[in-house]
């Protein structure tokens, strides 16, 4: 049989087709909020879309009306308050040592390394231990609030200065559906000074 060639009409069916085609792959919801097109969706650089996908997982607490938030594999363990024993010639944020089970940890009380208004302990207080460059550190925060896990697409670089704390200790910003979440960056919470000094304690 001689195949005939394909006329007009064979490719007006042929476009028809394409166009239902598009027309069912731009369909889906997230397209159609992303305001995006087919194209540009399956052109996605995948790495990009691991990196929106990521989830981080933090340890949130307060330090008067702002929430912070530190990676939870930083944290050792979240302890009531208990006695310090203060410490000769210590930085004015260094508020003294705890024992620990047997082990001395240096207390740094958040407040005054950021600067702000001194706060008496009370029931909310607590410690974050945490292992900074191989040093045991115990953080005073007014309250822990909970364990949260976020998008890391939903953090966006630091300002500045942040509810009156410098970036430099400041890792990003998480921006939840009704409240920022500040990030610390431990590693730079201390110089390396600091972690000098607190090494001796």
């Amino acid at each position: 049989m001689t195949r005939r060639p394909c006329g007009t009409s064979c490719r007006r069916r042929a476009g028809e087709r394409a166009q239902r085609s598009r027309a069912s792959c731009c369909s889906g919801g997230v397209v159609n909020q992303l305001d995006d097109t087919c194209d540009k969706g399956a052109d996605m650089d995948p790495s990009q879309k691991k990196q929106d996908d990521e989830l981080l997982q933090l340890v949130t607490f307060s330090i008067g009306e702002e929430e912070f938030g530190v990676n939870i594999l930083k944290v050792q363990e979240i302890i009531r308050t208990m006695e310090i024993t203060k410490v000769p010639r210590a930085p004015e944020f260094v508020e003294g040592v705890i024992n620990l089970r047997g082990k001395v940890i240096p207390i740094i009380d958040l407040r005054r390394r950021f600067g702000l208004v001194p706060k008496a302990h009370d029931k909310n207080t607590r410690i974050i231990v945490i292992e900074i460059n191989n040093i045991i550190v115990g953080f005073v925060v007014d309250a822990v609030s909970e364990v949260l896990r976020i998008p890391a697409s939903t953090v966006e670089p630091p300002p500045p200065v942040v509810a009156g704390v410098d970036s430099d200790y400041i890792s990003g910003v998480g921006k939840l559906q009704d409240r920022l979440l500040i990030m610390l960056d431990l590693d730079k919470l201390l110089s390396s000074e600091d972690m000098d000094m607190l090494s001796t304690m």
